[in-house]
């Protein structure tokens, strides 16, 4: 197959995938950022890759090194910087694994590192350091996964994660809900994704059929951290995914700088709930080496949460969370009033 070919074969969100920003210096040059900041900050890339579909960098303010989206996805100096308590495996993964590509956390519930790759690079990536080559998911390892399953009757909720999950093929993403469809026990799918916010394409209309047409419950949990990360384009697709009966979260990190302010974050909850996504959870970071320069302590947290709960519905209040290692559950995070 010819290289042309092959293009025409390929989904209009592969194609922006291919062509996303993985130099600092053409994505700089692009949003007209000061030649001396990136210089900075730019040797930083050698400690986690910089990769930007340039969809997601649309919505970024030029000439700004501050703009919110911009911070979560560039290299910064601090990342070399060693802090206490900041680890390669903040979450100890490598204690709930259950065999390669499969995690069991939590009783009820499994997690399938369905892909190691993502759409964009974000720095406070709890699983930045995570060993991807060690976890693939080929077929001979989703059946020891399903077998996984049947062999523990109280899973009924199967998690596709990553990386992204959605950076597989919707031909792929077929076979292994027909897999996970096998198993009587389960009853719910869900599939975490940031690849929907950077490239809203991603949401084709044959993978929505292909999830309303399960008898599983299908439940899509985008991560999105900031109001300006909500695109015209998302809230058109996600409203079509919506109307085919497939339930829409969000899950947010509270990042400083970022959106560590309830002025965003009701923004955002508020731009969410117009585009059919309710929220979910506000995570307090994850202590992964590189970013800790991201962290925003308990306190002010609990400040935040305060000013949310009397600017928005209950509703629409995300349930602020720490994620702690060995612990069977998300931890709340309770509210200092």
């Amino acid at each position: 197959m010819s290289l042309i070919q092959q293009l025409e074969t390929q989904d209009n969100w592969q194609r922006q995938l291919a062509q996303a920003y993985k130099d600092p210096w053409q994505l700089a040059s692009d949003l007209q950022l000061p030649e001396s900041w990136v210089k900075e900050h730019a040797p930083a890339r050698q400690l986690f890759a910089l990769r930007v579909p340039k969809a997601f960098a649309a919505l970024m303010q030029p000439g700004n090194p501050d703009d919110p989206l911009l911070r979560q996805v560039w290299p910064h100096s601090d990342e070399f910087k060693e802090t206490e308590g900041y680890t390669a495996d903040p979450l100890l993964e490598d204690n709930a694994q259950a065999g390669p590509g499969l995690l069991h956390k939590y009783s009820s519930r499994v997690l399938i590192i369905l892909r190691g790759g993502c759409a964009v690079n974000c720095r406070y990536c709890f699983r930045r350091h995570f060993p991807y080559q060690e976890h693939k998911v080929d077929q001979q390892a989703l059946a020891k996964i399903c077998e996984y399953i049947r062999l523990h009757p109280q899973i009924n909720e199967v998690i596709l994660s990553g990386g992204d999950p959605l950076m597989a093929s919707d031909n792929q993403l077929d076979k292994v809900i027909t897999e996970i469809e096998s198993l009587p026990q389960v009853t719910r799918l869900r599939i975490h994704s940031r690849l929907p916010v950077v490239i809203p394409d991603r949401l084709t209309q044959k993978l929505s059929n292909r999830l309303a047409a399960s008898r599983l419950q299908c439940l899509l949990v985008i991560h999105a951290n900031h109001p300006q990360e909500i695109s015209n384009n998302l809230q058109v697709q996600l409203a079509s995914w919506r109307q085919q009966g497939i339930w829409l979260l969000n899950q947010s990190v509270l990042l400083k700088g970022v959106n560590d302010s309830a002025d965003c974050l009701a923004a955002l909850s508020e731009q969410l709930f117009e585009s059919n996504v309710m929220p979910y959870y506000l995570h307090q970071l994850d202590k992964v080496a590189g970013a800790a320069h991201f962290a925003v302590s308990d306190a002010k947290a609990n400040l935040i949460m305060a000013e949310l709960l009397k600017r928005l519905p209950g509703f629409l209040v995300p349930k602020l969370v720490r994620e702690i290692a060995g612990e069977s559950s998300k931890t709340p995070i309770n509210l200092q009033l």
